[in-house]
């Protein structure tokens, strides 16, 4: 390192001059990854299969929650790269550098999703390449900038610490208030190159203010063989091995935590979202944990710690245990609401918010205390390793909430089908389909065992059954000319359309959906092809689930039929809710178009059609939706129509409110062990001297 930076702390009392530069840095730097995160569920469940050059399907509700906790994973576990990176080779500043630029060229590629087919390049991956790009950069960075805090200190203002990674915090939530607010409307409003475009902005101006600060940092040096030899030293590998008991426990307040950007913003669809005035976004939903940290930080540091205090001395190790209980109620809470949304009700977000604010308690106890924890029980040269650590209790916390995710998901018998089609969606973009396509595609279809049929409105997959030696259970699925599924043909699908409809009588004589013995009395006199009774399951009040064993026999297989229906019935208060939507609260103080983006896209997709067709003259503004007048266009209440997305296997075995009981119980049993796991725990502080080092014991 040049001698123009300085190696070692300044002794002072006063707070070090780098300080401001790392917290403007930290608070644009969050913008971006909680404003890209914060909407990449709804973005992969609503928005991925509609730009040019991606599949007709949209994704699944558990594939997108899997895939976002394995993103998760991912960010969480380069840290430990970037550690070893920062403290053998170049130092945390210039690594901090090296990698922020890796990052600003991950949100480049995710603005750029739906551009790439000139390159043969689908959304999705364009999509995880940009993911893995943010992974390596955000990943990387994140014990480096923590550490870099830290080392900024030396004995003589080292009580400044807890003060410091307070303000840390704060502007960590500051960014992902302001982002989480502002994405999931630029999503709505503006769609996905907006969105994504914006975060990378605000992580270029972070890397620039990070590159203000050089000459105000203290650049401690890497630590190249020494840290080697104080790694691997007995202490080393003690503290190591100690840090790493607690960091196990921490993994699994991570699991459930970090579902606040996945099952609960799906839960988060489900609910009435009118709260304080506003129509909430619900994504947007997720900006109450940051406005809470902002909130909680001084009233925990003033108030809280103190109480407890008088009753009994409160260690870091006791801040984390009773976190991790507070943790179980917050996820029995939203346990509780699920539960509502699985008896049809419709409650409140402002219960979702309660569980926030229970969460965001746990979060305090456990998160800022686990960082500064972290970071005092670190030696000297291995500051940015234990960060890691701790950074990588998230990675495991989240690779298991996504292994959870991916085995609880019966296999998909219509997986194979789906991604030949979506290979001919990407090699035929902007290609005019005509005898030799039909010609190539029927090969390939051969190739996989299928058979391939060109009809008048598409073409046609036939698909062997279970039993290969039988037809009887072959499966027929038809697509349309730009490869959205049209149909699916099996011997349940009549008495199974029978069944739906005696649901839509139910609908029609109750104003609702029927609960779960109502819907099976309903069917009580239908059975599939080989004599077994049809299942029923509520999802939430708009929507059920009716399912054939198919030839099988068997329940939750790969085999089963089953039929995903929406109630689209046209009442006042739905129709009057398209209309909020799609033009927001009035036009007169609307800041965005006057459709959003998902309406403007489906109108292009419209129009493509239409002009494939042969209407030439054909333009989007044509497919737009008339949203005036809508109450006096209302149709009677009992009027509706059945959406029915035809699957093969797929379905979820750990689904409503039992998904999130089964947290809920792993969190409870978790935290009673920790209470005796931290009896036992000895801690020892090391903190950065003025110019040299020196470690203190200290017995809690």
């Amino acid at each position: 390192m040049s001698k123009k930076y300085l190696d070692a702390p300044v002794a002072s009392e006063k707070m070090p001059s780098g300080i401001p530069y790392i917290i403007s840095n930290e608070a644009a730097e969050r913008f971006s990854f909680y404003g890209m995160k914060g909407i990449l569920v709804i973005f992969m469940t609503q928005y991925l299969f509609m730009l040019p050059g991606s599949g007709a399907e949209a994704m699944s509700k558990p594939a997108a929650m899997e895939n976002y906790h394995l993103f998760t994973t991912a960010v969480y576990f380069f840290p430990i790269m970037g550690a070893l990176l920062a403290d053998i080779v170049l130092g945390k500043y210039l690594t901090i550098m090296l990698l922020s630029l890796v990052y600003c060229a991950g949100h480049g590629v995710l603005a750029a999703m739906g551009s790439t087919a000139w390159l043969g390049m689908s959304p999705g991956i364009v999509l995880a390449l940009g993911l893995v790009l943010i992974s390596v950069g955000s990943g990387g960075i994140k014990p480096c900038v923590s550490a870099h805090v830290g080392d900024q200190f030396g004995t003589k203002n080292s009580h400044l610490l807890e003060k410091v990674f307070g303000w840390f915090y704060f502007s960590i939530n500051t960014g992902a208030f302001l982002s989480t607010m502002l994405t999931p409307w630029l999503l709505e409003w503006y769609g996905p190159h907006w969105a994504f475009g914006v975060p990378g902005v605000l992580m270029a101006l972070a890397t620039f203010a990070f590159w203000m600060g050089r000459k105000k940092f203290i650049h401690i040096p890497a630590g190249g063989m020494a840290w080697f030899k104080e790694t691997f030293s007995g202490e080393g590998l003690k503290a190591i091995l100690k840090l790493a008991i607690i960091f196990i426990f921490i993994a699994v307040f991570w699991a459930l935590f970090d579902q606040t950007g996945s099952s609960w913003v799906l839960q988060a669809e489900d609910l009435n979202r009118n709260w304080l005035g506003m129509n909430w976004l619900s994504s947007q939903i997720q900006a109450v944990n940051p406005i809470m940290i902002l909130v909680y930080i001084p009233v925990f540091q003033f108030v809280v710690y103190p109480l407890i205090n008088k009753v009994f001395k409160l260690t870091p190790i006791r801040k984390i245990s009773i976190g991790l209980f507070v943790m179980v109620a917050g996820f029995a809470m939203v346990g509780v609401v699920q539960s509502w949304i699985d008896a049809g009700q419709r409650p409140s977000i402002g219960w979702q918010v309660l569980a926030y604010a229970i969460l965001t308690a746990s979060e305090v106890m456990v998160s800022i205390t686990g960082l500064e924890f972290a970071y005092t029980q670190a030696p000297k040269r291995m500051k940015s390793m234990i960060m890691a650590l701790f950074l990588m209790s998230v990675a495991l916390g989240n690779l298991f909430t996504a292994g959870v995710n991916h085995f609880i998901v019966v296999p998909d018998g219509l997986n194979e089908a789906k991604s030949l089609v979506a290979k001919w969606g990407v090699e035929e973009a902007d290609e005019d389909v005509d005898s030799a396509t039909h010609s190539k595609r029927a090969g390939e279809a051969e190739q996989k065992g299928f058979s391939y049929k060109q009809t008048e409105n598409g073409f046609e997959l036939l698909l062997q059954g279970w039993e290969k030696s039988i037809s009887n259970d072959d499966i027929r699925v038809g697509y349309a000319p730009d490869l959205s599924r049209q149909s699916l043909v099996t011997t349940e699908v009549a008495v199974m359309k029978e069944a739906i409809a005696n649901i839509g009588q139910f609908w029609d004589a109750n104003d609702r959906l029927p609960f779960a013995d109502e819907g099976l009395n309903a069917m009580r006199n239908l059975q599939d092809p080989w004599g077994k009774p049809l299942h029923y399951r509520l999802v939430n009040r708009r929507n059920f689930e009716i399912t054939s064993e198919g030839p099988d026999q068997m329940f939750m297989t790969s085999n089963d039929v089953r039929a995903e229906v929406s109630v689209e019935s046209h009442t006042v208060e739905q129709q009057e809710e398209m209309v909020a939507e799609n033009t927001g609260p009035t036009e007169a103080s609307s800041f965005h178009p006057n459709h959003t983006w998902i309406v403007v896209r489906k109108a292009e997709i419209e129009a493509e059609k239409a002009i494939e067709a042969g209407n030439t003259l054909a333009t989007w503004e044509q497919y737009l939706p008339d949203t005036e007048k809508v109450s006096t266009d209302a149709i009677v209440k009992q009027n509706h129509n059945f959406a029915i997305t035809w699957q093969i296997g797929g379905a979820t075995t750990l689904a409503g409110a039992a998904y999130f009981d089964f947290f809920t119980w792993l969190m409870l049993g978790t935290a009673i062990i920790f209470v005796f796991v931290g009896y036992f725990y000895v801690p020892k502080t090391y903190i950065q001297d003025d110019g040299m080092v020196s470690a203190s014991a200290q017995i809690e």
